[in-house]
């Protein structure tokens, strides 16, 4: 017996104990990985007769594993923290430059808007034009929001109305010669109204009013009452029609380019006072969802796509990745979409430090995506992933190690002691 392989067994159980001491300390490290020791026997390699073996001279520690598995979930209902269920990892652009990937996602808003890891790193997505939502780009970009400066103003362009006007409705004008009288309808009965944006953002109340006239299934609209109070007395005149088939479906007005199926236009003059002289505007009423069938009159959508200026609010995350951004308009958007990637060797992920990861030769490259696509997870939005050490089997394996070193530390008690009997040998 030599020294060597009981020094050999020490410093193998220190390393192990020492990946252990690691992994109990990580026990609420959000998105942390524990790592397994693995051993590997030593030996002598020496040219002799066939059968004669190798000497044993000790155990190494052939790696330090990480295992890669899933981690509960726990709901903090935090809007900024995500969790991936499954395969994947965040992609991050550090403070040097450099690319890594984690599992934590408690991420953060810094100063200048950019999502973050608490050591300052950005999270990677991929931007969502507002206007068309779908990504403006095919490379990951940090995620930025405009925390310090609102968002500007937006024209009213567009405004979607679905409708039923009541096909049981008589002509508004009424017949009074009729058995029994039939009395004119108010033009208030089928009416509502809205609020647009000029290019400054200021909102433009638009009334619009449906009257049913003699000739069947055609509607006039208006945008404003009489007034007959006024000097001379003021008759509004139709700014259009709609008219139906016998099924109660929608046949006109016919929309024009730029506008698609049945739209009227509308012009909005700015209201008064006009301090800047900002002229008249066009707006597309869509009219695709308007019925004439034989219940009430009532408005299921009427929407419109401008708005004033806004202060952001707030961000929430979606489950697949988008990230929208809540503002003091009452304009909700999406501004992006976490990436995530993928490794065809996990294992192979070199760990540097707080909670991430950079690409190795034995990773291989990562295969970007977004959550539930391909192989990847799925994302849970006010949820972590927590770290997946078992805290028991960790306290368990602690105890085997000390055992191990305790008996390796005895072999060479053990070993002492023989080397004295033999130095005493008189």
């Amino acid at each position: 017996m030599a020294f060597q392989q009981g020094l050999s067994g020490l410093n193998a159980a220190s390393k192990n104990l020492d990946v252990i001491g690691h992994n109990v300390a990580n026990s609420n490290t959000v998105g942390f990985k524990a790592s397994r020791t693995e051993f590997a026997s030593m030996v002598a390699n020496a040219i002799g007769t066939a059968g004669s073996g190798n000497a044993g001279i000790g155990a190494q520690v052939a790696d330090v594993a990480q295992q890669f598995t899933q981690g509960n979930i726990t709901v903090t209902g935090n809007s900024l923290d995500v969790a991936i269920n499954g395969n994947g990892f965040f992609k991050v652009q550090q403070t040097d430059g450099s690319y890594a990937y984690t599992r934590a996602g408690n991420f953060k808003l810094d100063d200048k808007g950019n999502v973050v890891t608490n050591n300052g790193a950005k999270v990677l997505g991929y931007p969502i034009d507002p206007l068309t939502k779908t990504r403006s780009s095919t490379s990951p970009q940090p995620l930025v929001f405009p925390t310090g400066s609102p968002i500007p103003a937006k024209q009213t362009k567009n405004v979607k109305a679905a409708f039923n006007l009541d096909a049981r409705a008589p002509a508004a004008a009424g017949n009074p010669s009729a058995t029994p009288p039939v009395p004119a309808t108010p033009r208030t009965t089928y009416g509502t109204s809205l609020n647009v944006y000029d290019s400054q953002g200021v909102a433009t109340p638009v009334n619009l009013y449906f009257q049913k006239t003699g000739t069947a299934n055609t509607w006039d609209v208006y945008d404003k009452l009489d007034d007959p109070n006024a000097t001379p007395p003021v008759v509004a005149t139709p700014i259009g029609q709609i008219t139906f088939d016998n099924n109660g479906k929608i046949t006109g007005p016919t929309a024009t380019p730029p506008a698609t199926g049945f739209a009227l236009p509308i012009t909005i003059t700015p209201p008064t006072p006009n301090p800047n002289n900002l002229p008249a505007y066009t707006v597309q009423i869509n009219l695709d969802g308007v019925t004439q069938f034989g219940t009430k009159f009532a408005v299921s959508d009427l929407t419109q796509d401008g708005h004033t200026a806004g202060q952001l609010t707030g961000i929430n995350i979606g489950n697949d990745g988008t990230i929208l951004s809540s503002y003091s308009n009452g304009v909700t958007q999406a501004e992006g979409q976490l990436t995530l990637a993928s490794f065809r060797n996990t294992q192979g992920l070199a760990d540097i430090g707080n909670n991430l990861w950079a690409e190795s030769a034995e990773s291989g490259q990562p295969v970007m995506g977004v959550a539930t696509e391909g192989t990847f997870g799925a994302l849970r939005s006010g949820a972590l992933e927590d770290s997946n050490v078992d805290l028991t089997a960790e306290l368990v394996n602690m105890m085997t190690a000390q055992r191990a070193y305790q008996a390796n530390a005895q072999t060479i008690k053990t070993q002492d002691q023989i080397m004295s009997t033999l130095v005493n040998l008189r």
